[in-house]
């Protein structure tokens, strides 16, 4: 792969690092634990709250999910493993890893797991 290639994938990784970060910092806010008052917050607006705090875990759950493949990808720049399909060793066709720099897989190997 061409340095300019690997310096761009580099940016884009590292750009959505930053901003993963950011997002994640007001996605664990919003996941506290609900308060359970019952003398100020009726059982609907509770269920509410709990409900809105289970999807912003998930949120914060996939947030973190995608931070570690991230830093994995810019761990296989350094490395130089980066590109190369973790199944069959074959170079990722460029135009995908544009699409998403955090692709371990070419094609092929995706459609042979599918």
């Amino acid at each position: 792969m061409e340095e300019q290639s690997r310096a761009e994938l580099r940016a884009l990784l590292i750009a959505e690092r930053e901003r993963l970060r950011e997002s994640l910092d007001g996605a664990e806010e919003a996941a506290k634990p609900v308060q359970l008052d019952q003398a100020s917050v009726g059982r609907l607006s509770r269920m509410d709250a709990m409900q809105g705090q289970a999807m912003a875990l998930a949120v914060v759950q996939r947030q973190r999910q995608r931070l570690r493949r991230i830093d994995s990808s810019l761990q296989r720049l350094e490395a130089e493993d980066f590109g190369y399909c973790a199944d069959c060793d074959e170079p990722i066709d460029l135009r995908r890893l544009r699409l998403d720099p955090t692709l371990t897989l070419c094609t092929a190997c995706v459609s042979a797991r599918e």
